[in-house]
């Protein structure tokens, strides 16, 4: 169906409904708050999973029963408008027990390679449509400018050359022809949200209005030309403005100049933040040009002020209708009137969910995404035959390795437990609220460890070193690194005054979470990391690190005292990926698509007049390089 088809179509069904099934449409809302009668009562035009809120055992078969039950009710509604349900499948369907789960975005971005990411996409859209589901919240495109930022590790990178690449691939991947292979995709946050001053989630982003278009928004024109279906708006502020309710950055900029026909839909509650009445919001986001609400909680509240909003005029009846017939024209766009309902679509409960095949495209985009920072006197690759001794928090954690949304919103360790159960119940734009949290492993993947020990069969794991013997031990190989987190509670925030001048700026409110740590050094976030390395080094044994981490972090003393140091960022389920190339089946290809500081306060970036960082963009070794030689030719060419 050609646009201007789609559009007709969307026109003539706007002009038929009533008030309330227009208003209907705008909402979103999480499952647990809404049952299927109700969606059939009130017109939704959307449901959707906060992170870790799953149905039943949280399996495939699951997710379609559910998705199922709402998407029939819709169509007995008076308005006979199906409902689309939406997920944060972010590296890939990562919200169910046994999905093939790719390294992060700031990995991928490592790895330089579009086709790579299509294929991604591909697998992520069959895993999401075994579930029954047909929305996804992805790609994130944001440049992440501060490694302060709880959110970096969802960027590709810090500069807009290769997101923009890849983002219009993913999309491709994503949506492909709009048929039974497709998911509709959803480019995310509009916009700057990775520019935010000091690296504050939802801050403010304190640039020129050509700096936001130079660096912040070329990656949204890519998707936009691929024909992206829909766009988050962002959390954080411009210049002091929240772009919940900025109506020159969401109506005059992204849908009148750039020529963006899908629908706009809030963050999580996300106009909230724009005043301290909830009626005064919804007036707030819908004129400024938000056309889907996602409302946690409270969406009968919404439906009641939009009513009230359009009886006194502070909405009109073509700003609505405008919302109406974009969200329409989407559901029309993909299909979704002619689709089979999700228990008898082609892909639903399929087998190929977390299989062999998907999770082979996994352990490729782990191979391609390491990168080698140092590898003194040729240490790596390691002999197969070696005595090795595995140790570190992070060697045997599939959890750890695949970060934050992971199963639940702030990730799970291989406990089962989710990282901090507090946090899933904080009333916050990142989920929680009433969410039911899935506890549980990491299904079908492999850990680091269990890679090193296929492919090294002498291999041993100690977690914390002690067992560390020079005449039992050739080498150590040691996975260091964060813990996973998620948005806010990420950040890295040097005391509370930061925070004191953002909230004295934004015209709106803030949601201020405890962040993550008070500084980007290693030895400080997790000083045990150091201690297993130096208990093992001052045995004579040469180590091996291997860092699993959101970010690059200040590691100048893990540094000095290993042979060899790998970034392996989040590598997702497939750790065994990591071995492959520790051993040398594979080589090293990985480069950096973020400026490595040198120190806490650094904050180079590629294209910087002054640079002098302590690994610049573009720098990578492969086995034979020497570190002084690539280090120079690739701050001559990233920077």
């Amino acid at each position: 169906m050609t646009d201007q088809e789609a559009r007709k179509r969307a026109e003539e069904m706007t002009q038929r409904l009533t008030t309330a099934q227009k208003i209907g449409q705008l909402i979103q809302t999480e499952r647990l708050s809404i049952t299927p009668d109700e969606v059939r009562a009130h017109h939704i035009g959307s449901v959707l999973s906060g992170g870790g809120s799953c149905p039943g055992e949280n399996k495939p078969e699951d997710w379609t029963a559910m998705n199922d039950a709402y998407h029939a009710a819709s169509l007995e509604s008076d308005s006979g408008i199906p409902v689309i349900y939406g997920v944060d499948a972010v590296h890939g369907n990562n919200n169910v027990l046994g999905a093939t789960v790719f390294p992060h975005n700031i990995g991928l971005g490592c790895a330089h390679d579009p086709d790579l990411i299509e294929r991604i996409a591909r697998v992520t859209a069959k895993e999401i449509l075994a579930t029954g589901v047909e929305w996804t919240f992805a790609p994130t495109v944001a440049a992440a400018r501060n490694m302060q930022w709880g959110r970096v590790y969802e960027s590709y990178s810090e500069d807009p050359e290769i997101i923009t690449a890849y983002a219009g691939r993913f999309v491709r991947g994503m949506q492909d022809d709009f048929g039974e292979d497709s998911v509709i995709a959803c480019i995310k946050h509009w916009i700057g949200d990775g520019g935010t001053k000091y690296g504050i989630d939802q801050g403010d982003t304190q640039i020129s209005e050509e700096e936001l278009r130079r660096i912040h928004m070329p990656p949204y024109l890519a998707a936009i030309r691929e024909g992206v279906l829909t766009v988050m708006a962002s959390f954080n502020s411009w210049n002091g403005y929240k772009i919940h309710g900025h109506k020159y950055l969401l109506t005059d900029v992204l849908k009148n100049e750039l020529g963006f026909n899908g629908f706009i839909i809030s963050d999580w509650d996300g106009c909230d933040y724009l005043h301290d009445d909830f009626h005064q919001t919804t007036a707030l986001g819908l004129n400024a040009g938000i056309d889907m609400f996602m409302v946690s909680q409270k969406w009968r509240e919404f439906a009641d002020s939009v009513q009230e909003h359009l009886r006194t005029g502070a909405v009109s009846t073509e700003r609505l209708d405008d919302a109406v017939r974009r969200i329409l024209y989407v559901k029309i766009k993909y299909g979704l009137f002619e689709k089979p309902r999700p228990a008898e679509r082609k892909w639903s409960n399929h087998k190929s969910f977390g299989s062999a095949e998907h999770r082979e495209t996994a352990r490729e985009a782990v191979r391609k995404s390491l990168v080698l920072l140092k590898n003194e006197n040729e240490i790596l690759p390691l002999s197969k035959d070696a005595r090795i001794l595995v140790a570190g928090k992070n060697a045997d954690d599939c959890g750890h390795q695949c970060g934050g949304f992971t199963v639940a919103w702030q990730g799970i360790s291989d406990s089962g437990e989710v990282i901090d159960e507090s946090l899933q119940g904080a009333a916050y734009s990142g989920y929680g609220a009433n969410a039911a949290v899935q506890k549980g492993k990491i299904i079908g993947g492999t850990s680091i460890w269990s890679g090193i020990k296929s492919a090294a069969p002498q291999a041993e794991l100690n977690i914390d070193g002690s067992k560390a013997d020079p005449r039992k031990h050739d080498a150590a190989i040691v996975v260091i690194g964060e813990t996973p987190y998620a948005e806010g509670m990420g950040d890295i925030r040097q005391g509370d005054n930061t925070i004191i001048e953002m909230g004295s700026q934004i015209k709106g409110l803030m949601k201020v979470l405890h962040p993550y740590g008070d500084s980007l050094e290693l030895r400080k976030l997790h000083p045990e990391d150091l201690e297993v390395i130096r208990k093992i080094t001052d045995k004579g044994i040469p180590v091996v690190a291997v860092m699993v981490s959101g970010r690059p972090l200040i590691v100048n003393e893990e540094l000095e005292l290993s042979d060899a140091f790998v970034a392996a960022w989040l590598p997702g389920s497939e750790g065994g990926g990591v071995a492959e190339v520790l051993f040398g089946d594979y080589d090293f290809r990985g480069k950096l698509s973020f400026t490595w500081q040198k120190a806490e306060g650094d904050n180079f970036r590629r294209g910087d007049e002054i640079y002098e960082p302590l690994f610049p963009y573009g720098y990578g070794l492969a086995y034979g390089q020497k570190y002084n030689t690539v280090r120079r030719t690739a701050a001559e060419s990233g920077a």
